[in-house]
């Protein structure tokens, strides 16, 4: 798991953005209550950093990531909710991309991965 959050690092980093804006300090919070102070943090960071090739569906983010449908059923309707991901279409055939807003704010994944790989050194964390 360590490998894996170093690989998103990488590629979070790698991700030309303006490296100027500073995030607010609520925007930090968001990221990392939802990252690494809640159980799902790094399923939630493994949908995101799949949803970084491109749009995908439920079932597909499910197939690819090797997760059970309604875990990212779950993982994705927080994810909307907190305004990460967003949604095009109903129902099954619904598509998420990244939210412009998370777009905008990638760079800060970077601190949340920090705490991730942490919290992965210490105590067990859940997928």
């Amino acid at each position: 798991m360590p490998n894996q959050l170093l690989k998103f690092q990488k590629i979070i980093k790698s991700r030309k953005t303006d490296k100027s804006r500073k995030p607010d300090r609520e925007t930090r919070k968001l990221l990392l209550y939802l990252f690494t102070s809640t159980r799902g943090g790094l399923a939630r960071l493994r949908i995101i950093m799949h949803l970084l090739e491109g749009s995908y569906n439920t079932h597909q983010i499910a197939c690819d990531l090797g997760m059970d449908y309604k875990a990212v059923q779950h993982h994705m309707r927080v994810l909307e909710k907190n305004n990460m991901v967003s949604k095009a279409g109903e129902k099954y055939g619904a598509v998420f991309r990244l939210s412009n807003f998370l777009e905008l704010h990638i760079d800060s994944l970077d601190e949340s991965i920090e705490g991730l790989a942490r919290k992965a050194n210490h105590k067990k964390v859940y997928m």
